[in-house]
Parts: structure tokens; sequence; C-alpha cells
């Protein structure tokens, strides 16, 4: 499939797909013109870098970790990244449900108290 395909049904920009085969993330193949073509597999693949980056981890670490899901073999330095980036992910989602408990705690709190109507901007003073 051509690049606007594969942006198109991966959801994504032109320019992000430019980007990730900069980063080495997409490797597609050229037509004797120069043109992209993707493979079948390409919006999988667009969708798991989108999911990684979402994750937070930088696009060296996803060139690095892309084998082991292709193939499903790693090597021990390949797993003990995804062990440590799978950490990370860990500590940011305790951190995050921790914030998240915080703001339900204000939520009752501004609910116990009551909800005002704003003044309007136009009333007289």
């Amino acid at each position: 499939m051509r690049i606007g395909e594969l942006a198109r049904r991966a959801g994504v920009s032109v320019r992000s797909l430019r980007y990730y085969e900069q980063q080495g993330l997409l490797d597609p193949e050229r037509t004797a013109g120069g043109q992209r073509v993707y493979e079948e597999g390409a919006v999988e693949r667009v969708h798991l870098i989108q999911q990684l980056f979402a994750a937070g981890l930088p696009s060296r670490t996803i060139i690095d970790l892309l084998p082991c899901v292709s193939t499903g073999v790693a090597t021990a330095g390949m797993f003990d990244t995804i062990r440590h980036e799978r950490a990370a992910i860990e500590r940011r989602i305790a951190e995050l449900t921790a914030a998240r408990d915080k703001l339900d705690g204000v939520i009752e709190c501004v609910l116990r108290a009551g909800i005002h109507q704003e003044p309007s901007p136009h009333a007289a003073g």
C-alpha cells in the first residue's frame, strides 16, 4: 500500500510515517519511481509504534524492541530493556492513579460544598 493509504488506515499523518521511517522504525519498499510501498502488516506496526511512544519510550528503545515483536526472540539485553520499560510504565500508572484519586477527593469536596453559578460578566455591579 502507498503512504497515503497507510496513513489513513493507521489513523496517522503522512508526516508521522515519514518521521518513523527517518527514525528507522519503518522500512518501506520503494517503487522504480521512488514511491514508498508498505506491506499489510505496517498498519499494526504503526499502531504498536504509537503505543510505545505514548508509553514514553524513545525511538531508539522502540527500534531495539521491534525485532522482539516481529520474531518473538530477544537477547538478554533486549529482555532487560523490555522489563525496565515495563517497570517504568507501572510507576507512571501508579503516579497517575494517585493523582486521579486526589482529584476524586477534590470532586467529592466540591460536590459536598455545592457548585455555584458564576456571576454573569454583564451583570450590573
